[in-house]
């Protein structure tokens, strides 16, 4: 564990001396300015859609930086060929595995909670009441979303060679998984025979993402969600993750690295 915390460490580092910290704050920058209108018309109705423009970029932010910085990893590391004394170092390649992703999926938290402050500031000096409970609550389902994000990325940065086509196919396919995913099923009732079978077993193997999304629970001040629903979440990105991460790791560890 040792290992991976420093390996973790280093990628943090990394992600704050590059652009995409800067990137973060003009984007805090752009929500806020944003919700300074938030009294427009005096009218709860334009409030209310102003609160889901604003967790709208906070989710396509969160989900940009997730990508890219996840993408990057493991091809930096054989462009530098900083990856061979790692390698030769007592740290095995699931080890860089683990570290990796533990290095993104903490900064992008970071990263999460600056954006999620900025905004629950604004909105509680605006509106003079915040739901704490709801809004804690989709802090960590989204944190909990982008470690499957992450483990997907990173699986597909020992796939693709070039962190440009990973992260425009992974971003694609999360996409895809948050609008269209949870509707396969849906789809699969009305395709008769084989296919039909084929895109309904696709629904139960796919990630679902949109079980992470409760945004409408703050938009529209709505009860929490039941603290067994938020657990299960949990536990189904943790071994979604834990999958991704394990297929990784069985490709990475039979894939030559050459000089």
């Amino acid at each position: 564990m040792n290992n991976v915390f420093a390996l973790a460490g280093v990628v943090i580092k990394e992600l704050y001396r590059r652009k995409d910290f800067y990137v973060l704050f003009v984007m805090i920058g752009l929500i806020t300015l944003i919700l300074g209108s938030v009294n427009l018309f005096n009218d709860d109705e334009i409030i209310r859609y102003l609160k889901e423009i604003c967790l709208l970029l906070i989710w396509i932010s969160s989900l940009v930086m997730a990508i890219t910085t996840a993408a990057r990893q493991i091809p930096a590391e054989r462009e530098s060929r900083t990856i061979f004394p790692l390698l030769a170092k007592p740290v095995s390649r699931a080890q860089l595995i683990a570290g990796k992703f533990m290095g993104c999926w903490l900064a992008c938290g970071a990263a999460l909670v600056c954006f999620y402050l900025f905004y629950g500031v604004i909105v509680a000096s605006r509106e003079h009441s915040f739901a704490i409970i709801q809004f804690l609550q989709a802090i960590w389902l989204h944190w909990a979303c982008l470690g499957v994000v992450t483990a997907m990325v990173l699986l597909g940065s020992v796939v693709f060679t070039a962190p440009s086509s990973n992260a425009t196919i992974c971003f694609i396919i999360v996409v895809g998984l948050l609008f269209v995913g949870q509707y396969l099923n849906r789809i699969a009732t009305n395709i008769a025979g084989i296919p039909g079978t084929i895109v309904h077993a696709l629904y139960f193997l796919i990630p679902h993402l949109e079980f992470f999304d409760i945004r409408n629970i703050i938009i529209h001040d709505w009860p929490p969600v039941n603290v067994f629903a938020v657990a299960g979440a949990t536990l189904y990105a943790a071994l979604y993750a834990f999958m991704l991460l394990s297929i990784a790791w069985g490709i990475f560890r039979r894939k030559a690295l050459t000089l």
